[in-house]
């Protein structure tokens, strides 16, 4: 292309010059030729000359002179570049030469290699071949030598060789007949002594682990008052204070028990225990307000988070379980506070873990699954809702941070609910069955006990609609038989939600009561 645009720019500047413009660029058209004037007389009639031609411009010279030499410059040029472009088209097949002759040598050095690596494989093949057929005929000889034996020996014992095998078995047998005997009888007298052994080991553990205080549960807290003087200012002018307290904490305030003390009931352990030691940093302040009372609530309450969150971290690093998520380890420490049936759910829990992860690992379980499933079995006594019973709420809890099947099973077969899907299932439910029943371990006044069922039943009864309740599962379950001609279908849902309203707002039930209410239609027919 530089020759051509070379060429271009030449001959442009030439037919510029030529045209009178400048170089480079299209001139104007050339003027018109001017007529010549004809030869005629002049003014005496005497004939005029002609005019001589002007002489050629000397710079039309250079120029094609320029032009020549520009010419022969790209000639030049176009020369070289020819050359250029032919050497480089040299040096490329050249290369390509080259690559192809060493593929080419690479191919015939790789079909040297197949052809001696064939040779070698029919060489073995026909090895082979050899071996095989001279294995063949030692084979033969063998046979034929040991149907010689066998001939000769069946003529000296006189007995064929079923018969010599026949014999030589009966001989065993009633030889090793007797040393079978004592062997296995040996075996099940070390079995059973073993047996014996381990379960006397485990009850042991079980006994040392499970030898802890008696606590009894009260839904009570007392707080002592140092005079008379600071139960009125508990009170208040008009009673704000002790309204503000009441509010603030979420518990009942009651100062009619005694002079001198001051009882703080709720079910909620957690607010109990935030409103006792709320309470006694009020009295020893001495500024009982309600913004006083606000502060000290808000204050106590977040030192009680810390303190449960720190159990929880105790609990967990006793029984050897981490890297749980920290609400969950938070819900853990809420045991610290909660009490079943006089016993503490911290000690209780401990109890059983460790009597769980004894049988575990006496029987072969999976240590882990059981260590988690009594750590967390109870965990749904410390829900926020308390709608439902603790197993269903633990169940919901262990799903809800995503703990394993096997532990979610752990959790909703710890009291027969369902039936155990494996032993380390078993093992929970017994671990918590023993740590439970063990004497001392809990305590329940036997008169409430029995008035609570009662009151259970007597709120079920109170409705015309109902033919028989019954209080099971000691007090966690409350079945309401329905008289089919009295109700209806509907009456069902309405009087479930109607007795469980009831029994909130009346009966004091440590944990949740489930109403079951059933309402079935029976007819019967007898024949002639």
């Amino acid at each position: 292309m530089t020759f051509f645009n070379n060429l271009s720019k030449v001959f442009g500047d030439q037919a510029g010059q030529q045209s009178g413009g400048k170089p480079g660029k299209q001139g104007k058209r050339p003027p018109q030729k001017r007529p010549q004037p004809q030869q005629g007389k002049g003014p005496k009639g005497k004939p005029q000359p002609h005019p001589k031609p002007a002489p050629k411009p000397q710079h039309d010279k250079r120029a094609v002179a320029d032009a020549e030499a520009k010419a022969k410059e790209i000639i030049v040029e176009a020369k070289d570049e020819a050359l250029a472009i032919h050497t480089e088209a040299e040096k490329k097949a050249r290369k390509l030469e080259k690559q192809l002759e060493d593929q080419q040598r690479f191919l015939e050095t790789k079909l040297d290699k197949l052809d001696e690596r064939l040779g070698g494989l029919e060489k073995k093949e026909q090895h082979l071949e050899d071996e095989k057929e001279r294995l063949e005929k030692l084979r033969q000889e063998l046979e034929k030598a040991k149907a010689s034996v066998a001939e000769k020996l069946q003529k000296a014992a006189k007995m064929s060789v079923d018969e010599a095998k026949k014999h030589l078995m009966e001989a065993l047998e009633k030889q090793m007949a007797e040393e079978m005997a004592q062997y296995i009888k040996q075996r099940e007298e070390e079995a059973k002594q073993e047996a014996d052994e381990k379960a006397a080991e485990i009850t042991i553990e079980a006994m040392k682990y499970g030898a802890t205080d008696h606590v009894a549960e009260y839904t009570v807290s007392i707080v002592d008052l140092p005079s008379e003087e600071t139960k009125g200012k508990i009170i208040g002018r008009n009673g704000r204070n002790i309204h503000a307290f009441e509010r603030a904490t979420g518990v009942d305030v009651d100062l009619d028990a005694s002079p001198t003390e001051v009882k703080l009931s709720s079910f909620d352990p957690v607010r109990r225990e935030i409103a006792r030691v709320s309470l006694e940093r009020l009295i020893k302040d001495g500024r009982i307000q309600p913004a006083r009372i606000e502060e000290i609530v808000d204050k106590v309450t977040k030192e009680i988070e810390k303190i449960i969150f720190e159990a929880g971290k105790q609990l967990c690093h006793t029984v050897g379980v981490y890297n749980l998520p920290s609400e969950l380890i938070a819900m853990l420490g809420r045991f610290k506070y909660r009490f079943s049936y006089g016993q503490n759910m911290i000690t209780h829990t401990i109890e059983e873990t460790k009597i769980g992860t004894k049988i575990a690992h006496e029987l072969g379980l999976d240590v882990n699954t059981v260590k988690l499933g009594c750590l967390l079995h109870d965990i749904g006594k410390v829900a926020e809702d308390a709608d439902d019973n603790h197993v269903a709420l633990g169940v919901r809890i262990a799903k809800k941070f995503k703990m394993p099947q096997a532990v979610i099973d752990c959790i909703a077969q710890h009291h027969e609910d369902e039936p155990f899907s494996g032993p380390e299932q078993m093992a929970v439910y017994v671990a918590d069955a023993i740590s439970g029943a063990r004497p001392g371990a809990r305590y329940e006044n036997h008169e409430e006990y029995i008035k609570r069922l009662e009151d259970l039943e007597e709120i079920a009864n109170s409705y015309s609609e109902v033919k028989n309740a019954y209080a099971v599962q000691a007090g966690r379950e409350l079945r309401v038989l329905l008289e089919p001609e009295n109700s209806k279908d509907n009456d069902v849902a309405v009087l479930a939600v109607k007795i469980r309203d009831e029994i909130q707002e009346k009966v004091m039930v440590p944990g949740s009561v489930r109403v079951t209410v059933i309402r079935e239609n029976r007819a019967e027919e007898k024949t002639k």
